[in-house]
């Protein structure tokens, strides 16, 4: 079917499967506390806490437009990646001509359309991330503008208040990392160009690197460390 072969469908199961399962691992039940993203989502809190206590709150804003700026970039490059492949798309002759004269490529006109169109829905996907996390990051700037002065810290409804303010923060960081992650899986994606073992290995390399870099010790030792010095 449309140039595909047995061997393009298992290796876009593969990848398939890769993403889904790092999606659960990522944010299901069991990675509460175990992943470095959900470590930070109690820092998040913790500073919440801390400028509830600051009558000077300059700081904070300046970090949450950081946090702004930087998904703005994102969204803007995943922009210019659905621009180009589609780009692409135009261009399916001269680009099969190079390819044909390559090493160990599987591809035709129908299969090249169709990957293409693939890699083209991906960074959709994930400016569509990036651009939510970039609304999300300008809602908690809104609340953390309407946090109750610090001679109100202990009442409940300052309390509740921050713990919103802290939740807002870590959804739009999730929105961030979920389009980071598409970002990560479009690279393994691009060895399909190539033939299905090439997407194969890519996604099981890209799984791989950032499991390590969620679990890994290098990933954690900060944190560790600190927690270390803490108690001593």
């Amino acid at each position: 079917m449309i140039g595909f072969s047995y061997l393009d469908y298992a290796a876009l199961a593969v990848f398939a499967a890769a993403w889904f399962a790092y999606h659960q691992m990522m944010e299901g039940r069991w990675a509460e506390g175990r992943t470095l993203n959900q470590r930070m989502d109690a820092f998040r809190h913790e500073w919440m806490q801390r400028m509830l206590a600051r009558e000077n709150r300059i700081v904070d804003t300046q970090i949450v437009a950081a946090l702004q700026n930087g998904t703005a970039f994102f969204a803007s490059t995943s922009l210019l990646a659905v621009g180009a492949s589609l780009a692409i798309l135009r261009s399916t002759e001269e680009v099969l001509a190079i390819f044909s004269h390559l090493p160990y490529v599987q591809i035709d006109r129908a299969g090249w359309e169709m990957k293409t169109l693939g890699i083209t829905i991906i960074f959709a996907h994930v400016f569509f991330k990036f651009a939510w996390a970039y609304r999300l990051f300008n809602y908690t700037a809104i609340m953390l503008g309407s946090t109750p002065p610090p001679s109100e810290a202990a009442t409940p409804q300052a309390q509740a208040h921050v713990a919103k303010l802290a939740r807002m923060a870590t959804l739009a960081g999730r929105h961030f990392n979920r389009g980071q992650r598409g970002f990560f899986f479009a690279i393994a994606y691009l060895g399909w160009y190539i033939n299905g073992w090439a997407l194969i290995i890519g996604t099981v390399a890209i799984f791989v690197v950032m499991l390590n870099r969620q679990f890994g010790r290098d990933s954690h030792w900060v944190l560790d460390e600190t927690a270390t010095l803490e108690n001593s």
